[in-house]
Parts: structure tokens; C-alpha cells; sequence
């Protein structure tokens, strides 16, 4: 007998649950007539129970009433996430093309309220009002004991003020709605603004002039003052009653950042987010954000969520870094997340970059975004020479060559501090047995074990596998096995027996113990109680340590011929940024490149300071292979125990995209990936590319649609990403393969 249509007399509301499947659900809210979406909602789900984000109502119409279940429970004790945060979720699932309930759920805040250990750190102070008014209460009034309290302290924290009375937790928030108390803000005096070179206000005068959206890139050099720039504007927008949201690529660049901004606005209301807070921190900065308390919101990738009510600018910092976007997970780029966002809730945008990655520049170049140049550094410093050391003629001993030795000890000669730059940590990458050719490789991933000396330790820093250092070549037995090439361990160990009188501190993430840490080895650097610095990306942009007038740069041309088509882009930014930590004051900076290839165009361009030149060589090059920014690229990647299952369902996905016969679309070969085993999971991927992102999307939406279903192996998982940013060349799987060349993709003209 066929089920009964019926027409439910009850509201529908739609809600999204984190679960990979790209749709909402429908579940009956008659019960709760204060339902609304935006609302936490807890529903039942098979035989288990869900939390989830109540999206939208729904008109109630043709469907099977005994299919539809209630609704359980709404968390009232939370504001509802508002109709624009919503609509960037929306945005974030249609472009990436990710189940909705999956990015809601990571773009949601904590599914707690602060937590009260954390709200007890909140202090108060009496205002002038509440002074006035303390003889008007009643004398035993629990707000004239709080009041009198304050006026003796100057001023108390929440769990300080909450002891004083059972009450007094209910009399705080009537003193504050009645502004007779108000938060205890740092009461430092503000940090005077900088005097504003030419080209620091002539940006300036051009951000200022922006009314609504618009989206500026400013390109300074390093040193050149971006962050006066941004300070300048956000001052603006706080005075017009506005809040602005800060990006930073890195959770190490907050501090820094963070206390300056703090310095320069210390009457301002300023919260930082980021994933390494705890949940009840992060829930107090969210709750600041979305109640308009909070003025300034200073944050990695996953602040671009974060709702403002009065948004009125958004400040992307090192624009180009990659650290913006999210690869695991629900993928998606925060800087082209933040640009939608301030479309969307037309407000302006600003990108800033010593070196804007190549997809920026061509909107600059084009006219989309407006270029806004910083061209020399601020105050009279002035850019670092670059100089290359050619070990084809000075060998490295232990990876320092003669002139890098001279110039170390030329500046500790003058007292003058010396960054060393390696992006290699551990003490060497490889331990290898010189009898029989032994390497030690890590069981769970194709890549070998990186020996750390400090604790005799091998780990594998891929999927974090660790073990003991063998005291023989597990396989024929040798002793004298060996650790090949070198790290920021092994470059310490060099420089200390070198320069044994010398202060040295390596940071790299096997050295930094926590935000504390990090930032007490910093303020060691800029306090000049360290003269050799030995550092990895961590120390390679953002930071200003006035004392280091070298920076010597170890092992720079691995990266010059990887399979990646990004990699010299990647290369020259970081080169770029790390020399720019050289100099940045009084002194003349300089910075040694070791290479054994001295004559490659990207070091005549680092020489140079020729960012733009280098940028339009890269642009002309992509043009003619129709790579981003001048293509449009998809990857579908699979992941499975066993690596034919990958390959299996990517073949079928590749005949599923082959039968919708798009124009202008090329579809490569099914690849193994670089690092084909990580983790125990064996990884494949299947690239698509176009000249034409709507010919794209014409594939990519019905396609997705197709990939769900597929037949799936038991255990094997499926992604999708769009925009990619870690792509191994379909020519480098080619030559490796044998597969067929990149030259030779099927295409539909």
C-alpha cells in the first residue's frame, strides 16, 4: 500500500548537521514555536542524536509526514548565528563544493558559553557614574559593596568581585547595563603614531577615500611600514563606531601583532582567535565579536567566520601566505573567503604583501584590485644587499661555506646579531647505513625518518611516528650507521663548536614550547642577548629584530626544481621575507644565499629586489601552460588502505567527468600521489583544468553530484578541492609513472 502525502500543519526547518552529505535536513518545530534559524538544535539522527545549526524554514508541502521527525531541544542560552554568517557558510559549501552541515559545524563557534574560569579573568572598574551614584544605593545594596570595592582596588576581576556576595553575580551585569561599571581596560598610554613616509600616505589617503567595497592590495616592501598603514585605518573605523577584523596567516604572528595593536588602541576592546585557544576562550572571543563588544578582532584563518556586526574593514596580512589555506578538512582559502565576504557585506578589503602571490597581482595588474605601492622602507633603513655564495667554488663544510663563516664572524666582531635560516628541522633528514644502503623510513608513510640527535630520536614528520635511534643498521648489522645532510639541530651543533664564545638560540617547532615560550625567545632576540640565531620559517616574515644585520640563508635550491609548479613562486617569497628580517634599522643589512646554481634567474631577481619583474616572468610562463591565475584547476583526491582502491574509484570519477563531454575542459591521468603512503593511507589524485573558470564550474557542479554516487570501498575517503594549492605536476607523475605525458590530457574542444 503506498504511503499518504500529506501537507505537515506545522512548520519545517531546515537544519545542517555535520555529516559528509550535501544537503539539510527537515525535522518538525511545532513544538517550539521560539524556534528560529541560527539556533543550536538538538535532532534525532538514525539511531543516534545530533547537535545542529538550525538553517531556514521550510513551506510545508507534498511529503510523507512519517518520515519527518521533531525536533528534540534549542539552545537558548546562545544568541542565534545571524542571516550573514549563514549566507557565507552558503557561499563556502557552493564554491568548495563541501557539505554544508561540514562547514557550518567548522566555521561554528564552541557549542559552549565562556567558560566561568575564563569569564572570572574578566576585571572591572568603577566609572565616574557609579562613583557619583555610590551614596544614592541603599547601604545594603550588593551593588554598593561591589561599587565600594572597585573604588578601593581600582580594579577587580569577575571571581574576585563574585566572592564578595551570592549575589553578586547578578548585580555585576545590572551595574554594567547601567554603565556604573565598565571593563578594566589596560590603561598603558597609547603608542604614538609613526610619521608617515610619501608613500605610506598617499595609501593612506586612498583607503581612507573608499567608501563601501573595494578591494586594494599594498605591496611594500619588507620594512616598508604595512602595519602603520593598517593601524591608521583601523584607528579610523573605530572612531567612526566600526570593528574590524585582522588576519594573520600563522598563530606565531599574533603576539607580536597582537601587542601592538593593543599598544596603539589600549582603550579599544580587542580579542585574538585561534585554533590553539582553548574552547571557552574561543567562545569568549566569538560571543565579543557577534555582540559588537568586541572593536578589533585579531585572528588566524578561522576568524573570517567570526559574525561583526558593525564590520567595518577587513585586514589580510602576508596575503600570499599559504597558511590561509586549509587543506585538510573542509578545504577553502580564508583570503578568498575574507574577499567574498567583504563584497557581500560591502566594506573594503586591504591585502598586504611584500610579495603578493601571483593570483593577487594579476587582479592588481588588471584593474580588479587597486595597487597601492610602499617602495622603500620606513624611517632610513634600507633594504638588505643580497650576495650569493657559489658552492661549486666555496664547498661547504658541515653547510658553511668560507664566506658565510667570515661574514658570521665579522658581525660578531661588531656585536651585530646573525639570523641563519634552514626550513629543515631535526638534526638530519636521512639515516643511512654507508655498507648496505639502508635508510630508515617511516612504516606509515613513503618518507624517510628524520634523526633528531638532542634526544636520540627518529621521527617521521609527516604523521608524527617516532622511535629509537638503532645502535647497528637493522639490516646488515653495520655500526657506523650515518645521519645525511643537515638540520637546524645539526647547523647549531656546527656553529657552537665554530663560534664556542657566541650566544645562540634555535627556534624552530621542536624548540617552542608554547606561546610563553615563543615569545620569551623573541623578546631574547630583540633585547640583543643573542648574537646566532638558527631559525626555519617560523622567524621568515613578520617579525622586527632591529639587531640582525646578516641573514645567511642554508640550502635554498631544493625547492628550485620541485614537481610543484608553485615552488619557485614559494621559494622566492620566503627567500625574499626572510632577508627582509636584515637591517630593518639604523645598520645595512645583507644576505648570503649558499647555491650551487648562482646563474637561475630567481637569484639575479633576489639580487635585484626585482619582485616585479620575477612575478611577470612566473605570469608569462603560467599564461602559456594555462596554469592559475591564467587557468582554473580542480583536484579530486582518494585516500583508501590499500592504494587500488584509490586508483579505482578516481578511474570511475575520471569516466563520470569524461561523460559529461564539457568544452574547453582537460582531464589528466589517475596519479599516485608525491608522498603516495601517509598516515597507513594510500593516496591518488585526478586533476582538472580549464582556461575558463564557468566551464569549470559547468563540470565541477553536476560532476560532484555523480561522485556521491559512486561505489565506494569500504574505508576509502574522497575530497574535493577546488582552487588547489598543493598540485604534484601531472609531467613530474609522467616521468616518474611512465603514465601519459601532460602534454596529452583528454580534453573536449
Amino acid at each position: 500500500m503506498e504511503s499518504t502525502a500529506a501537507i505537515l500543519p506545522s512548520h519545517l526547518l531546515q537544519v545542517a548537521l555535520s555529516r559528509p552529505i550535501p544537503t539539510l535536513f527537515d525535522y518538525d518545530a511545532s513544538a517550539f514555536p521560539d524556534a528560529e534559524p541560527g539556533q543550536r538544535v538538538r535532532v534525532p539522527f538514525g539511531r543516534s542524536e545530533l547537535w545542529g545549526i538550525a538553517w531556514s524554514w521550510r513551506e510545508a508541502g507534498e511529503v510523507d509526514a512519517a518520515r519527518i521527525k521533531p525536533l528534540l531541544d534549542i539552545d537558548r542560552a546562545s544568541p542565534p548565528l545571524p542571516a550573514s554568517w549563514r549566507a557565507l557558510v552558503e557561499f563556502v559549501a557552493h564554491y568548495y563544493q563541501q557539505p554544508i552541515g561540514e562547514v557550518a559545524a567548522m566555521a561554528a563557534p564552541p557549542a559552549i558559553s565562556a567558560t566561568r574560569a575564563e569569564r572570572a579573568n574578566r576585571r572591572f572598574r568603577a566609572t565616574p557614574a557609579g562613583s557619583a551614584a555610590l551614596d544614592t544605593l541603599p547601604a545594603r545594596d550588593v551593588r554598593r559593596k561591589l561599587i565600594t570595592a572597585l573604588i578601593e582596588a581600582g580594579d577587580l576581576n569577575e571571581a574576585e568581585l563574585r566572592a564578595l556576595s551570592s549575589r553578586a553575580a547578578v548585580a555585576l551585569e545590572r551595574l554594567l547595563a547601567d554603565g556604573l561599571i565598565e571593563p578594566a581596560l589596560p590603561q598603558a598610554p597609547a603608542e604614538a603614531a609613526h610619521v608617515l613616509s610619501a608613500d605610506q600616505a598617499a595609501a593612506l589617503a586612498a583607503l581612507q577615500s573608499t567608501a563601501g567595497y573595494a578591494a586594494s592590495l599594498l605591496h611594500g616592501v619588507t620594512g616598508s611600514g604595512k602595519t602603520e598603514v593598517y593601524l591608521r585605518l583601523i584607528e579610523d573605523q573605530i572612531a567612526a563606531g566600526r570593528q574590524c577584523l585582522l588576519l594573520v596567516p600563522e598563530i606565531a604572528l599574533t603576539p607580536q601583532l597582537q601587542a601592538r595593536v593593543a599598544a596603539r588602541f589600549p582603550r579599544a576592546c580587542l580579542h585574538v582567535m585561534h585554533s590553539e585557544m582553548s574552547d571557552g576562550a574561543r567562545a569568549m572571543a566569538w560571543a565579543a565579536a557577534q555582540s559588537g563588544e568586541a572593536d578589533i578582532l585579531l585572528g588566524t584563518r578561522l576568524a573570517v567566520f567570526a559574525p561583526l556586526p558593525r564590520l567595518g574593514c577587513i585586514v589580510l596580512d602576508e596575503e600570499h601566505d599559504p597558511s590561509f589555506r586549509q587543506t585538510e578538512g573542509v578545504r577553502y582559502s580564508a583570503r578568498d573567503v575574507a574577499i567574498w565576504r567583504a563584497r557581500n557585506e560591502d566594506v573594503p578589503i586591504v591585502l598586504g604583501s611584500a610579495t603578493p602571490s601571483l593570483e593577487t597581482l594579476r587582479h592588481a595588474i588588471d584593474g580588479r584590485y587597486r595597487w597601492l605601492r610602499l617602495t622603500t622602507r620606513a624611517g632610513s633603513a634600507r633594504l638588505p644587499e643580497v650576495h650569493l655564495v657559489d658552492t661549486r667554488v666555496f664547498r661547504a663544510t658541515d653547510g658553511l661555506s668560507q664566506p658565510m663563516l667570515r661574514a658570521i664572524e665579522s658581525r660578531l666582531g661588531r656585536g651585530e646579531q646573525t639570523l641563519l635560516f634552514i626550513n629543515r628541522r631535526g638534526y638530519a633528514p636521512v639515516l643511512s647505513c654507508p655498507a648496505c644502503g639502508w635508510a630508515a623510513g617511516c612504516t606509515q608513510c613513503t618518507a624517510n625518518l628524520v634523526l633528531h640527535a638532542a634526544d636520540r630520536r627518529l621521527r617521521c614528520h609527516h604523521c608524527g611516528a617516532e622511535g629509537p635511534v638503532p645502535h647497528a643498521c637493522p639490516k646488515c648489522g653495520n655500526q657506523d650507521i650515518q645521519g645525511y645532510g643537515r638540520g637546524t639541530q645539526r647547523l647549531e651543533e656546527t656553529l657552537a663548536s665554530r663560534f664556542p664564545t657566541a650566544r645562540l638560540l634555535r627556534i624552530d617547532r621542536d624548540n617552542v614550547r608554547g606561546r610563553e615560550h615563543w615569545q620569551e625567545q623573541l623578546d631574547l632576540i630583540r633585547r640583543g642577548e643573542v648574537d646566532l640565531v638558527v631559525g626555519t620559517q617560523l622567524l621568515a616574515k613578520g617579525h622586527d629584530f632591529p639587531g640582525i644585520t646578516l641573514v645567511g640563508v642554508i640550502g635554498a635550491d631544493a625547492s628550485l626544481h620541485a614537481a610543484d609548479f608553485r615552488a619557485q613562486e614559494r621559494l622566492f617569497a620566503q627567500l625574499m621575507q626572510v632577508g627582509g628580517r636584515a637591517g630593518r634599522a639604523d645598520t645595512a643589512g645583507e644576505v648570503l644565499i649558499q647555491t650551487a646554481q648562482p646563474e637561475h634567474p630567481l637569484f639575479a631577481a633576489l639580487k635585484a629586489h626585482d619582485f616585479d619583474g620575477f612575478a611577470r616572468s612566473q605570469l608569462a610562463e603560467r599564461a602559456a601552460l594555462g596554469l592559475p591565475p591564467h587557468g582554473f584547476q580542480l583536484m579530486l583526491s582518494a585516500d583508501a588502505p590499500e592504494l587500488q582502491a584509490a586508483l579505482d574509484f578516481l578511474e570511475a570519477a575520471r569516466r563520470a567527468a569524461l561523460a559529461l563531454a564539457v568544452d574547453g575542459v582537460q582531464i589528466y591521468d589517475v596519479v599516485p600521489m608525491r608522498m603516495v603512503r601517509r598516515a597507513n593511507r594510500e593516496r591518488a589524485q585526478l586533476v582538472v583544468e580549464s582556461r575558463s573558470r564557468p566551464a569549470l564550474r559547468t563540470l565541477l557542479l553536476p560532476w560532484v553530484a555523480n561522485l556521491y554516487r559512486l561505489r565506494v570501498a569500504r574505508g576509502l575517503r574522497w575530497h574535493i578541492d577546488v582552487d588547489p594549492v598543493e598540485v604534484w605536476n601531472t609531467l613530474a607523475a609522467a616521468a616518474v609513472l611512465g603514465s601519459h605525458p601532460r602534454s596529452a590530457p583528454v580534453e573536449h574542444p
